[in-house]
């Protein structure tokens, strides 16, 4: 399921590039990345019935935070696909597991060992091998990723305070909702009308994919524990790759790789120490 939630999301950063290419407009498809995600969380709520009660939650603050978050670094994630490779923007957003670490003590109160401290520190500095700000390549477009890898941070530990208090259908409808309404004028304002059916395929596919891969992916943490789940997410690195060679025939140079390595590792150390925390 991991493995696939993550093929889904690939899909949704590759359409995106392509139709960015194309002309279409960064606000465009981020709305669209949420309508049809409102859309089909809406029906299936509506299946048990229409009640009020089935939108609300008495934590109604933290499950429209978490809207906002997903929504705005899909949004900024969107306008970074028109300027970087798709291998360089997912390696910035899966320091994402690293910033949660980082502010777990803070937020939630749980203890990082000096294991975890160093594989923090690891996993920025692979940032920054990555976005090489200093070199005459840097774009500097690349801050808001960083950016992105922080609302994401901040959205997986949201989730983890609310998940089994606030209903996963309610969680999916408030995401597709909220970020449907609120990039709902943005969108308009500049909505440019596809040229090919294929266009109008891949522009609607973003929210079906955004909404089956985020319904999978939590599906899977009924099967097994985040811990057990966490290095599979690392697919996603590759599948870009791939998907970036494929259909824009861009290779990562040695940076690249040598910082998304580095991460990788940071976020492996983290999962490891963590796993050996809860087992012991």
């Amino acid at each position: 399921m991991t493995l696939g939630a993550y093929a889904f999301f690939t899909l949704i950063d590759t359409s995106v590039k392509w139709l960015l290419l194309a002309g279409l407009p960064a606000f465009q498809l981020a709305f669209m990345r949420y309508f049809p995600h409102f859309l089909i969380s809406t029906a299936l709520l509506l299946r048990k019935g229409v009640r009020w009660s089935n939108f609300q939650s008495a934590h109604m603050g933290l499950v429209l935070l978490r809207g906002f978050l997903l929504a705005s670094a899909t949004l900024f994630n969107f306008i970074t696909l028109n300027y970087l490779p798709l291998t360089v923007v997912g390696s910035i957003m899966f320091s994402a597991p690293i910033i949660v670490c980082a502010l777990s003590w803070p937020l939630l109160g749980e203890r990082v060992g000096p294991w975890r401290w160093f594989a923090i520190i690891l996993g920025f500095s692979g940032v920054l091998v990555v976005i090489r700000p200093f070199d005459a390549s840097f774009h500097a477009i690349a801050f808001l990723n960083v950016y992105n890898a922080f609302s994401l941070a901040l959205y997986s530990i949201i989730t983890r305070k609310i998940s089994g208090i606030v209903a996963p259908e309610t969680m999916q409808f408030w995401m597709g909702a909220f970020g449907a309404v609120t990039l709902a004028p943005l969108a308009f304002f500049v909505w440019t009308t596809p040229d090919t059916v294929w266009q109008w395929a891949l522009m609607i596919g973003l929210g079906i994919w955004g909404w089956a891969g985020h319904e999978i992916f939590s599906r899977a943490h009924g099967y097994a524990p985040a811990n057990t789940l966490m290095p599979y997410t690392y697919s996603f690195l590759l599948y870009l790759a791939l998907a970036s060679y494929l259909i824009f025939g861009d290779v990562p140079d040695g940076w690249t790789l040598l910082g998304a390595a580095i991460i990788v590792v940071s976020g492996l150390i983290i999962w490891r120490r963590t796993a050996r925390k809860e087992t012991a």
